[in-house]
């Protein structure tokens, strides 16, 4: 048996999988985000291990045999969060996470330096993890005098299951630190920002063997001796991992809280221009593009909570059968954007809005919102030198038919539904912990789920989705002009 662990941002998930990679069984746990001031969001670390805790308690309650049966655990985690520790492993602050954008000037100032972008082969993006730290220097210099360590969210996770501190390359690779060509720590870049290497866990690839289950949680949890706990991913190269998506041209878009284009590429490419992130795979010698939108089900979920009706409830409302773009326009910034702007300021706004415009029209303005971000993302990857023929479709919001076909259309490429099953980044997770656990080839492991149903881009509305984009893409700008 393996485990995969996958901290989200709004929950941890338990995945168990067997030698034959059936999942066998999941539980969850949630958590909340403490936004103290605009842009901010921070957890604090305790809620992890408490979360993982209650949803581990929830497979052994289910599954303890099949638990007792686990050799290898892989971790996965949302990226870029500042876990700051010091001497002794006390976390210092709660954790800076990955959409909190109050580091924008200093992201700024180190993005001007030639030598990140030169190095990491990324623009220095707000929500990543070397800015905060500045942040932290210059705002609270009483803490950053006393970090010991610098870890992701995961690999907290990882220290309190192993005692190591140790992380890998894809999650690293959003920090700003990592030459992800050379999938190494930059001592020039920690250098800039007032840090040394030896404030950095030490690296593995995500397939290799990244610490020891304690033998106390082991016990308590009922499994054997010498569990190994894989390198493990972020959550994306973990959904990658999860979906197949590991070959070059192999590619999916993931709906969940942020929205993001992903595709696996056998060579470094980076275009740090496009706004496009260049990361490491959790597989060696392996890396991925992907585009960002930091709302995609959370632009959704905020209209749910404006309308009073839930995420389904409004998706129904709108049918089956694809409409042409009303006219209303929605920019699905609510905490800024990534790809293709590199904006932490900008906000979400509605435009075009009359009085015929219900809450229909306003729900088919966000998915379109949303599914025009992702075409952003579509070009920025194809500036950046990678081609996209069809995607795969993951995460809650591809419960929508409706929305996958907007996507297809404004993409103007194939989606493909994968059959029924969990493939995300807990499943990932268990995967890369198999593959740690047996010393197994990870791309026989890796597979590419039976895709159940394509969804095609609608060819009768594909001029007035080209004209709706165009309209969207105008907006940008001139919105920006009025907010900055």
């Amino acid at each position: 048996m393996y485990l995969g662990i996958d901290l989200g941002t709004s929950g941890v998930k338990a995945l168990l999988i067997d030698d034959g990679q059936r999942v066998i069984g999941s539980a969850s746990a949630a958590m909340d985000v403490a936004r103290p001031h605009p842009g901010w969001s921070e957890q604090h670390p305790a809620d992890w291990i408490r979360a993982t805790e209650e949803a581990i308690a929830g497979l052994k309650a289910s599954h303890p045999a099949e638990l007792a049966g686990v050799k290898g655990i892989g971790l996965s985690g949302h990226m870029h969060g500042a876990t700051l520790l010091d001497d002794q492993d006390k976390v210092l602050r709660p954790c800076i996470l990955w959409n909190d954008t109050r580091s924008f000037k200093q992201a700024a100032a180190l993005d001007a330096d030639p030598q990140f972008r030169a190095v990491t082969g990324n623009i220095v993006f707000p929500g990543f993890t070397a800015p905060k730290l500045v942040w932290v220097a210059e705002n609270e210099p009483e803490i950053f005098c006393k970090v010991r360590w610098v870890l992701l969210p995961k690999d907290y996770l990882r220290l309190w299951l192993t005692g190591e501190h140790i992380s890998e390359m894809s999650d690293s690779a959003g920090t700003s630190w990592l030459d992800t060509g050379k999938r190494a720590w930059s001592e020039s870049l920690l250098s800039a920002t007032g840090l040394k290497e030896r404030q950095m866990p030490g690296l593995v690839e995500g397939t290799e063997a990244g610490g020891m289950l304690k033998n106390d949680l082991a016990s308590r949890w009922g499994m054997g001796p010498g569990v190994i706990v894989a390198g493990g991913a972020g959550d994306n190269a973990a959904s990658a991992c999860g979906m197949g998506t590991v070959g070059e041209g192999h590619a999916f878009v993931s709906l969940g809280t942020s929205g993001v284009l992903f595709a696996a590429n056998s060579s470094y490419l980076p275009n740090p221009a496009s706004a496009v992130h260049a990361f490491c795979h959790a597989l060696p010698d392996t890396w991925h593009q992907m585009g960002v939108i930091l709302s995609a089900t959370d632009g959704l979920n905020w209209h749910s909570g404006v309308t009073g009706k839930s995420a389904a409830e409004l998706t129904a409302e709108l049918g089956d059968l694809l409409k042409a773009p009303s006219g209303v326009t929605f920019l699905p910034y609510l905490s800024g954007e990534r790809t293709p702007h590199n904006d932490a300021a900008i906000r979400g706004v509605f435009a075009g809005l009359g009085h015929q415009s219900s809450r229909v029209v306003l729900t088919q303005a966000v998915l379109e919102g949303v599914s025009f971000a992702l075409r952003d993302s579509l070009e920025a990857l194809r500036e950046a030198g990678t081609k996209l023929t069809r995607v795969t479709a993951i995460g809650g919001g591809s419960r929508s038919r409706y929305w996958l076909k907007s996507i297809a259309t404004a993409l103007g490429i194939p989606v493909d539904i994968p059959a029924d099953g969990d493939f995300g980044a807990a499943f990932g997770a268990a995967r890369l912990g198999l593959v740690s656990a047996t010393k197994a080839d990870p791309l026989s492991v890796f597979t590419a789920p039976v895709t159940a149903e394509t969804v095609q881009p609608d060819a009768s509305l594909r001029a007035a989705y080209e004209d709706a984009y165009q309209r969207y893409r105008r907006l940008y700008p001139a919105i920006k002009s009025v907010t900055s």
